[in-house]
């Protein structure tokens, strides 16, 4: 028992070493006298092998064959570490491989040292008992390996099981802002069987949209008695909404039975903007610069492998925008089309041609609206795009080691920004007012700063700041390194409005177009994110709000109450659960 607890020991101070420890010389020192202490440990039990006699051997020998593996772990573990950033492939299978050989090695080793202390004065060994001591850590160490991946492919997979309470949404300020914006006339008509459960939700909805907006008429129709309404709208079932003026028309279609719409009703707010929307708004174009290694909608083949953006452009769609695509080809080079409400220019590689930026730049005199969203990871500043707004873009990557979205659990995970930090600006007014209950991911972000001297008519607004233990990663390594690099609340976006000869132009800058992304829009903070900014941009901010859902919120945890649950459901745990079997064990046997 006495070679199992330093060996026991050695890792634990390897893993304080190499996980507890930041840097410099209480790293170096946990992890060398933690790999002396197994090297001991296993000298030690070879020691014991070549000295032991008859079934001993046996057992000596096999813990000496767990404690190898369990040294092939370490030597995968460093292996790892060595090509880390270097061979991502390598690197993420050896991550896999050497906890399983920790676990295949020590789960057996406690068990049967368990097993073999309680005949350390016995005349003969029971090879039986022993070696069923390991096969079950064995099994426990599989277990657990299976448990792990089953998680790591749930979490990948982001399957759902929703088993919260219910609650149908109810008109949200985004929406009631519209509705209270009218100027003519609408009526909503809805076609629902008497009594039917979904057609009294949706009624109740509308009727406390309508509360305070005296232009919105309601209309509650059976669609087997008021035919010939039935038939004038176009419907043809029940379960239908019909948002209507004029010749203008959209319907929002909705399951009878209750059970099928319980989704369709907890997101009805957000499912009623868009047809409310496409009735009440005029239709506008809104173009994104291509032809520069830009974003795409869809990732297609392994050119560009970052994260599409689609679910951005169906928000812009869902607000009644027509996305369409300008690069040189489609005549950027000349000039930005008359049509355009808004250019997006969403993750370039690449720097614009001369002409295109002087296209951008008239455009913008006229009154032009921009949306410009770089990556640090292009390695440009683009001074051609940001500098005729009053900022300066650099690319080099934010880390923080206090606040931050945990991925891959490696030191690269610092880059992945969580940010609550708002100005009162209209193009971030729900994340002003909601700051406490959500924030927005940044996946590597570059940062924003205002020039020295700004062009005239200019005003800039720095509106969203990263948290102040956040740190300018200059030499790439993770780890802040002062002085060469600091720590304060760097400015990752910029609102600016641009006044000449009696235009306004408006533009948005944010140092990193993932938080635009497929991968993170779905998080509500990102996702208000982009519609509050795009809605200031093109002239909309007085529909701002929130947009009401049964969503549950998620649990946060500070970064020591996550360390907390770590180390407890890992550890502690396992152990209560361990000791409490060697406790019923042992009395089981005084019995007998």
């Amino acid at each position: 028992m006495e070679v199992t607890a330093l060996y026991a020991l050695g890792l634990l101070l390897i893993f304080a070493g190499e996980r507890l420890f930041e840097s410099g010389a209480p790293r170096v020192v946990a992890t060398g006298l933690g790999l002396l202490l197994v090297l001991v440990a296993v000298m030690w039990r070879v020691s014991r092998m070549i000295k032991a006699v008859a079934e001993r051997r046996t057992v000596e020998r096999s813990l000496l064959g767990l404690q190898a593996l369990g040294l092939l772990g370490l030597v995968l573990y460093f292996i790892q570490q060595r090509f880390f950033g270097t061979h991502p492939i390598l690197t993420t299978a050896l991550a896999v491989f050497f906890p399983v050989a920790f676990l295949c090695a020590l789960v057996p080793t406690l068990l049967a040292e368990l097993a073999y202390v309680s005949m350390a004065k016995a005349p003969h060994v029971e090879l039986g008992r022993i070696r069923d001591a390991i096969l079950t850590g064995l099994g426990l160490a599989a277990v657990l390996v299976f448990a792990g991946a089953a998680y790591y492919v749930a979490d990948e997979r982001d399957g759902k099981l929703d088993l919260s309470y219910y609650r149908a949404a109810r008109p949200g300020q985004a929406t009631r802002n519209i509705a209270r914006a009218l100027t003519e006339p609408l009526t909503v008509s809805t076609f629902f069987p008497p009594h039917n459960e979904v057609g009294s939700s949706v009624l109740e909805y509308l009727k406390e949209l309508a509360h305070d907006a005296p232009k919105v008429k309601l209309e509650s129709l059976d669609p087997l008695v008021d035919v010939a309404a039935a038939r004038e709208l176009g419907v043809t079932t029940g379960g239908v909404v019909v948002i209507h003026r004029g010749k203008k028309r959209e319907q929002l279609v909705l399951p009878l039975d209750f059970d099928r719409a319980r989704t369709d009703l907890q997101g009805l707010d957000r499912n009623f903007q868009r047809p409310l929307l496409a009735v009440t708004r005029s239709n506008r174009v809104v173009y994104f610069t291509a032809g520069h290694g830009e974003r795409a909608e869809a990732q297609v083949g392994t050119v560009d492998q970052r994260s599409p953006l689609h679910h951005f452009r169906e928000l812009l769609k869902g607000q009644n925008e027509e996305v369409k695509d300008l690069g040189a080809a489609e005549g950027l080079a000349s000039d930005v089309p008359g049509d355009a409400a808004a250019v997006f220019v969403i993750g370039p590689t690449r720097n614009f041609l001369p002409e295109e930026v002087a296209a951008l730049k008239r455009y913008e005199d006229k009154g032009g609206r921009l949306f410009v969203a770089l990556d640090p990871e292009a390695g440009l500043p683009f001074k051609e795009l940001v500098a005729p707004l009053g900022v300066t873009f650099t690319p080099t990557s934010l880390c923080n080691d206090q606040i931050f979205i945990p991925r891959m659990h490696q030191p690269s995970d610092r880059v992945n920004l969580a940010v609550s930090s708002f100005s009162s600006h209209p193009a971030v007014t729900t994340l002003s007012q909601y700051s406490h209950r959500m924030g927005v991911i940044f996946l590597g972000a570059g940062y924003l700063d205002t020039q020295a001297k700004s062009p005239p008519g200019l005003s800039v607004d720095l509106s969203v700041h990263a948290h102040s233990a956040t740190w300018n990663d200059v030499n790439g390594n993770f780890e802040f390194n002062a002085p060469a690099e600091t720590r304060k609340d760097y400015s990752l976006m910029a609102a600016v409005t641009l006044r000449k000869d009696k235009h306004e132009g408006r533009a948005v800058v944010v140092a990193d177009s993932d938080a635009l992304s497929d991968l993170v829009l779905e998080n509500p903070g990102n996702t208000y994110l982009a519609e509050d900014t795009v809605k200031w941009l093109v002239g909309d901010e007085a529909s701002a709000g929130a947009t009401d859902g049964e969503v549950d919120t998620p649990i946060r945890h500070t970064r020591k109450q996550d360390v907390a649950w770590f180390y407890g459901t890992i550890f502690l745990v396992p152990a209560l659960v361990l000791a409490t079997g060697a406790a019923v064990t042992r009395r089981q046997r005084r019995r007998a």
